[in-house]
C-alpha cells in the first residue's frame, strides 16, 4: 500500500472502513472486539497538605505535560505470537498435554533466545500481539513499551493485558488491550514469534496488513492488505449515502425508506 492511500483512509472513521469490509465479506469486518484502549489516569481527590508536611520556602511547583495521544492513528501492521509457559507462581498455567499441544500448532519460534520481543521492533507499524487466553499476567508494561517506541512503533494492540498503566499513559503512545494486569509476563507467558499470522477474535492479522486505531469510535478495524484498494473505492460512496440518509432521517423521513432510496 502507498503513503497516499493511508492519507485517504484518515478521511473516514473506524466504522465507514467495518462497513466497506463488512460487504466485502471479510470475517468479523475486520474489528478487533473488546480491545479497548487502556484506561484513563483516575481522578483523585484534591488533598490540603498538613502545617508539618509544607516546606517552609516553598520552591515552584512544574509539571511536564504528558504528550498527547493522536485520535487516529493508521499503520501497517506488525505481530508478535506469546506462548503460555508455567512458573512457580503459575505451576498450572501449561499442562503438559497443553505443552506439546501448543507447539506443534505454532509457527516455529524466530525469536533469538535470551533477546527480548521489544528489541525486534518493526518501525512505523503498529505491533498485534496475541497472548493465550484467560492468562493473569500482562505481556506488555512500561519499559518494553518505552523500547518498542524508541524503535519507532506507532502504536501497541494486545489481545491480552498490559500493566504500568500509569507509565503507558506518559508515552503519548497508542496502548490499547483486552485488559490490564500488575503481574509480569515472566509468570506465565513467553514470546514466541514475531511476523507470523495472530487470530484477534474472529480476525486474522498478518504483517503488512493495516490497522486503523480509532479513538472517537472507541475501536480498532484491520484492513487486510489484499483489499485495501477496494475498501477505498467503496468508501466515498458509502460514506456519501449515509450522509443522505440521516439528511432524510432528521427531516422526519423513515428509516426504511431513506435506506431504500440511498443505500439501494
Amino acid at each position: 500500500m502507498s503513503k497516499e492511500q493511508i492519507e485517504e483512509l484518515y478521511k473516514f472513521s473506524a466504522c465507514d472502513i467495518a462497513d466497506a469490509l463488512l460487504k466485502l465479506g471479510v470475517p468479523g469486518a475486520g474489528f478487533l472486539t473488546d480491545i479497548k484502549p487502556i484506561p484513563s489516569a483516575p481522578s483523585l481527590p484534591n488533598q490540603q497538605p498538613k502545617l508539618s508536611d509544607t516546606p517552609s520556602n516553598p520552591s515552584p511547583q512544574t509539571s511536564t505535560p504528558k504528550p498527547s495521544i493522536p485520535l487516529k492513528v493508521i499503520a501497517p501492521a506488525s505481530t508478535a505470537l506469546f506462548l503460555s509457559k508455567s512458573s512457580d507462581s503459575f505451576p498450572n498455567a501449561t499442562p503438559p498435554l497443553t505443552t506439546l499441544t501448543q507447539t506443534l500448532s505454532q509457527p516455529l519460534p524466530n525469536i533469538p533466545p535470551g533477546t527480548p520481543y521489544a528489541d525486534l521492533t518493526t518501525p512505523n507499524t503498529i505491533l498485534i500481539i496475541s497472548q493465550p487466553p484467560n492468562q493473569s499476567c500482562a505481556v506488555v508494561g512500561g519499559i518494553m513499551a518505552a523500547r518498542m517506541q524508541y524503535l519507532g512503533v506507532k502504536g501497541i494492540i494486545v489481545d491480552g493485558r498490559v500493566r504500568d498503566l500509569d507509565t503507558l499513559r506518559g508515552l503519548g503512545l497508542p496502548v490499547w488491550s483486552r485488559g490490564t494486569s500488575v503481574v509480569g509476563s515472566g509468570g506465565e507467558a513467553k514470546a514466541w514469534s514475531m511476523g507470523v499470522e495472530v487470530q484477534v477474535g474472529g480476525v486474522s492479522v498478518r504483517s503488512g496488513d493495516l490497522v486503523v486505531v480509532d479513538y472517537v469510535e472507541g475501536g480498532v478495524v484491520v484492513i487486510p492488505a489484499r483489499v485495501v484498494g477496494d475498501v477505498l473505492g467503496m468508501l466515498p460512496k458509502l460514506v456519501e449515502a449515509d450522509g443522505k440518509v440521516m439528511r432524510d432521517v432528521k427531516g422526519g423521513g423513515e428509516v426504511g425508506e431513506a435506506f431504500g432510496k440511498w443505500r439501494g
